[in-house]
């Protein structure tokens, strides 16, 4: 019998290569132990990317600068905040990076697709993902696909961490085979910031990326059938302690994160407030 292709996103592929104990914790384990509270810089990332989709969604006259606030206000996560007055200060932070980032984009300009899934099957992977904005621009030989992450968390983003994206790189690999265009140039918009960091791949560095999925995969499913054959489940996902585990959610749960001081949920949120022009 064939082997069955590993479904995944660049979520749980990246959560391996994290921290296979976590990736145990999310993925294998039923139930899976209790998280820690909510984080509020994911509140504020969610809460953005919403947002922009529902800008998009707007018809092409109704969008104006004035209408995201109510866009935001729609869409606000409140979880995870220290206070009201941060929260409050972080929706008026997201508001004035939303204002500076819509007024370089055509309001008239619709995108190929605006958190699109794209979807595509390796000999190992059955591979999907939403991806945040794909673009459509034209190119030597015709149109060509752009894949847009936005960001809004840290900050000093360049052209190496667009490069060395795997998951933009598989976002990539998919639209143009979901769309049969080609699709090489990847982008990171970091919306405090206002800056973009971009990358045009190859054919060939676009392969490296899924290759090496694929060997995450291969790693993933072999620790899988470990356990399922009886090892020692610690052993088949070993953790990888580090700085990360004062930010996981399963830090309480695992023996070697709870040795590293937890984060409070609010803190990335005053981090960004510091690194944020004008902040």
């Amino acid at each position: 019998m064939p082997e069955r292709l590993f479904v995944c996103t660049p979520s749980k592929l990246g959560t391996y290569a994290d921290c296979p104990r976590r990736y145990r914790y999310s993925y294998v384990d039923g139930p899976s132990p209790p998280k820690g509270p909510p984080w509020a810089h994911n509140s504020l990332g969610a809460s953005v990317h919403t947002a922009l989709r529902n800008w998009y969604a707007l018809p092409a006259d109704r969008r104006r600068p004035e209408a995201l606030a109510g866009l935001l206000r729609g869409t606000w996560v409140r979880e995870g905040y220290r206070d009201d007055e941060q929260e409050r200060s972080a929706y008026r932070r997201a508001l004035g990076w939303l204002e500076s980032y819509v007024a370089t984009l055509e309001p008239d300009a619709d995108p190929l697709g605006v958190e699109r899934v794209v979807a595509v099957k390796t000999a190992v992977l059955a591979f999907n993902g939403r991806a945040d904005r794909i673009d459509s621009r034209p190119g030597p030989d015709g149109p060509e696909l752009v894949i847009v992450d936005y960001k809004t968390g840290r900050t000093g983003l360049d052209a190496d961490d667009a490069r060395g994206s795997q998951a933009l790189a598989l976002y990539a690999y998919a639209a143009e085979r979901t769309f049969r265009r080609p699709c090489r140039r990847v982008e990171l918009h970091h919306l405090p910031t206002g800056t973009v960091a971009g990358h045009d791949h190859t054919v060939e560095s676009l392969a490296r990326q899924v290759t090496r999925a694929e060997e995450t995969a291969r790693d993933i499913m072999a620790a899988e059938r470990a356990v399922a054959d009886g090892s020692d489940p610690d052993e088949a996902f070993p953790t990888t302690p580090g700085p990360k585990c004062g930010w996981c959610d399963y830090r309480r749960t695992c023996p070697a994160g709870a040795q590293t001081p937890g984060k409070d949920p609010w803190a990335a949120v005053d981090r960004a407030a510091d690194a944020t022009p004008g902040g």
